[in-house]
């Protein structure tokens, strides 16, 4: 319902600021503040300093890092190209089989994503597709998970491209091949942009999944994250998630740009 007078906007925008405040804001200030504390028994940390970003920053848990970030690239190319391929070959099937099509790519979305690590370490922990104890299981753990969204955006976009240029290109006589690479792909480069993003930023935080199928040479930021919670290191599980939060966030700025660039082009 539209609020019309000047204390009733006022009071939806104060309602909605402590809302913002209580359930984003201050979780992520107290994980920062957790993050930079080397004590905290009082109301306020004390001791502040960069000790625990250190800590992350060396060793296993810099190496956790290098693994969320190359299993995020991979998982996210993965998912965009099989996500777009999919799109594209449904929009052209019958309606009953884009339907079929839509309920298997969302499926992963429907089951917890623990059921979906069991099910690819037990699909693929055997011949003839032999990936267990390699970084490739938690590379499709991940890829499976993602594929959803990655399919989502660029059908919701291919649903709102206007077909006549599409039409007027074939009229003009180009191949299905030129359409795609010269029409269809170039509208879609926004939509593109935006499920790498979110497919990115979804991989880079996914906890259930790894836990059942990483290997102790794969261990990706998230499970090191959860590793320190459970041994009661607190601020160095804080330290490691800004340092997640933060990759992620300068991940999806470059990714913006390049999609903004492309989209000028």
């Amino acid at each position: 319902m539209l609020v019309w007078t000047r204390r009733g906007r006022a009071v939806v925008l104060a309602v909605f600021a402590v809302v913002v405040l209580v359930v984003f804001a201050a979780p992520i200030a107290t994980v920062v503040a957790a993050a930079l504390a080397g004590r905290w028994t009082g109301a306020l940390p004390s001791e502040l300093g960069l000790g625990n970003f250190r800590h992350e920053l060396s060793g296993e848990q810099a190496a956790s890092l290098s693994v969320s970030l190359q299993t995020a690239l991979l998982a996210g190319a993965i998912s965009l190209i099989l996500g777009t391929w999919a799109a594209l070959a449904a929009r052209e099937a019958p309606t009953w089989w884009r339907r079929v099509t839509d309920a298997v790519f969302h499926l992963p979305v429907a089951v917890p994503s623990v059921a979906i690590g069991l099910g690819v370490l037990i699909a693929f922990n055997q011949r003839p597709i032999l990936l267990g104890g390699t970084k490739w299981i938690v590379i499709v753990a991940h890829s499976v998970l993602v594929l959803a969204y990655a399919f989502s955006a660029v059908a919701a976009a291919l649903d709102r491209l206007d077909p006549s240029f599409r039409q007027a290109a074939e009229s003009l006589g180009a191949s299905p091949a030129r359409v795609l690479a010269r029409i269809t792909l170039p509208l879609l480069l926004p939509a593109l942009g935006a499920a790498a993003g979110l497919a990115i930023a979804l991989s880079m935080g996914e906890l259930g999944a790894t836990v059942m199928v990483y290997p102790a040479t794969w261990k990706t930021l998230p499970i090191s994250i959860f590793a320190d919670t459970d041994r009661g290191r607190v601020f160095d599980a804080a330290a490691g998630t800004t340092l997640l939060v933060a990759v992620t966030l300068v991940v999806l700025l470059i990714l913006g740009r390049v999609r903004g660039r492309a989209v000028l082009r």
